[in-house]
């Protein structure tokens, strides 16, 4: 079963520190930093951050999956990267929170958005 949970408009930003920073809904904010020996990892973060660069802009969307053939179970967010093209990242233990503030990020081939050919 695959079921959308969310969807709306993000930007990946880069501040003065070189910290990448994804904002979803112009709300919530997620560090997206790279930890040796670990991976990528979304940090939460609650104070305001000042873009140096706007890396990337355009539509998200969050989805869940579950026992689908040939798709990984989890949580499972979809980045517009431009011109109908979407970047995915699975999301083992979903996204940030305040109480579980880092969460691995994984790049990943597999979509759920159609994309143009």
């Amino acid at each position: 079963m695959i079921r959308a949970i969310t969807s709306g408009q993000y930007k990946l930003i880069e501040t003065w520190g070189h910290t990448k920073i994804l904002q979803l809904n112009g709300k919530r904010s997620y560090a997206w930093i790279v930890a040796k020996n670990i991976g990528e990892l979304l940090v939460s973060t609650f104070k305001k951050h000042a873009a140096d660069y706007i890396l990337s802009a355009g539509s998200y969307r969050l989805y869940e999956v579950t026992d689908e053939p040939n798709l990984i179970d989890g949580m499972h967010l979809e980045l517009l990267a431009g011109e109908g093209l979407w970047q995915g990242y699975l999301l083992p233990t979903g996204l940030p929170t305040r109480k579980k503030v880092r969460n691995r990020i994984i790049p990943t081939k597999e979509l759920l958005t159609k994309t143009v050919d």
